[in-house]
């Protein structure tokens, strides 16, 4: 993985987040409570995975076992 792949999935993660609440909130005006965090829920925890993977990564990156490329520009 390079840096831009990096950068990539730490915006992708940042919008899933975002958009599980957006999801919830306009859930809720339409559906009931429970229904829309039923909507909202696999989003936001796909994003909360994918934050949890790029920490975990990025940490690696630090110590040194697992690099994360330069990009090449």
């Amino acid at each position: 993985m390079d840096q831009f792949a990096f950068v990539k999935l730490s915006l992708a993660a940042f919008t899933l987040v975002i958009l599980s609440f957006v999801v919830l909130g306009f859930g809720r005006l339409v559906v009931p409570f429970r229904t829309a965090q039923l909507f909202a829920a696999p989003i936001g925890v796909v994003g909360f995975l994918l934050v949890v993977y790029l920490t975990v990564r990025a940490a690696l990156s630090m110590v040194g076992i697992w690099k994360i490329e330069e990009s090449g520009s």
